[in-house]
């Protein structure tokens, strides 16, 4: 019976509520790297996939693990049940596939070994104010990936999954005609100075980081042969002033932080700037209306997560915090998907 206008439907109700099923379902193929060994292999059956990641279910349990993933759209299937083999979708197969460098995975990793835990504390996290990741027990977060060569790279290689097609965007529609120099504070694996650079000839770039993160750069930036116009530089962004630039980008950077420190950020990205440079925020930037962009939202309530304090903003937002910065004009540049580069210039 077709549904009637107006009429009550539990549909998004459930499929909200039970949202939590297809997320581990996508996070667990990851982590298995299905998406990898399918792209290399081309297809497999379902007992292909049994055999290889020596699954201990039933036949039936990986019928329904690889047709959920073909009903989501991220495999392709000819046949059925014993009969089907499998292959990656397009997206799967460019996005997921981590012997490519367009891999986004890394967000997905770190989503599946940390954040799917401490969400379950979303309610508490809301009730206290208080970060639901490793400082529960008194760890600082921060800290330890810095200390573990292991949870830094998959630290830095998620922050990358989730801003690369922003980086690549930003660098084709940035207009850089007027710039020379660009320094990226919390830079990571340095991919946003590595793409500018790739993509504007003239521009010479600068990733800035902790100490301990500034291999990982090294070597980014010797993988696609840029030494000569990207270099790293290392220091604290809070302790120290940030070295002067013609253009000052800080990628999922304000959002850690609460307001007064958000506003410092952009004072000291105005004093490392020259007049008429550029500070760029880019980020899930939340429409001022706050009813579209759901995913800046939800973002804003992983850094109640993960930092108790920081939040994702508006554009509205951040021209307020530009204008007692000192900045003299704002513009929004939207990128890919619900995020955004906000820019002010000097």
């Amino acid at each position: 019976m077709e549904q009637q206008p107006n009429q009550p439907s539990p549909e998004n109700i459930m499929k909200i509520g039970t949202g939590f099923w297809a997320s581990k379902i996508l996070l667990t193929a990851v982590s298995f790297q299905l998406f990898t060994t399918l792209a290399q292999k081309k297809s497999m059956t379902a007992k292909n996939v049994k055999d290889l990641l020596g699954l201990k279910c039933t036949d039936r349990n990986v019928y329904d693990f690889m047709d959920a993933l073909t009903a989501f759209g991220f495999l392709k299937r000819e046949g059925i049940l014993d009969a089907a083999t499998y292959s990656n979708t397009i997206d799967t197969d460019t996005f997921l596939d981590k012997n490519k460098p367009s891999y986004i995975g890394g967000i997905l990793e770190m989503a599946n070994n940390r954040l799917y835990t401490f969400w379950g504390s979303l309610g508490e996290g809301l009730l206290t104010g208080l970060p639901q990741n490793e400082a529960k027990r008194s760890e600082d977060f921060f800290g330890l990936i810095y200390q573990d060569p292991e949870k830094l790279k998959e630290f830095t290689g998620a922050m990358s999954g989730i801003q690369m097609g922003n980086f690549m965007a930003f660098a084709q529609k940035f207009d850089f005609s007027q710039y020379k120099t660009l320094i990226d504070v919390g830079g990571s694996a340095g991919l946003l100075s590595i793409m500018v650079a790739k993509h504007n000839e003239h521009m010479h770039c600068t990733t800035f980081d902790l100490p301990p993160v500034e291999p990982v750069a090294s070597a980014s930036i010797q993988k696609f042969g840029l030494e000569d116009r990207v270099n790293t530089a290392s220091g604290d962004f809070f302790s120290m002033p940030i070295p002067s630039a013609d253009v000052v980008v800080m990628g999922n950077i304000l959002h850690d932080w609460d307001e007064e420190n958000k506003i410092a950020l952009m004072r000291k990205a105005y004093d490392a700037l020259p007049a008429g440079g550029a500070f760029v925020a880019i980020e899930n930037v939340i429409d001022n209306e706050r009813k579209q962009n759901v995913f800046g939202l939800m973002m804003s309530l992983n850094m109640l997560i993960e930092t108790g304090t920081g939040f994702d903003y508006t554009f509205a937002d951040f021209n307020k915090w530009a204008n007692i910065a000192g900045f003299k004009s704002t513009t929004l540049l939207p990128l890919t998907g619900p995020s955004s580069a906000a820019i002010a210039y000097k």
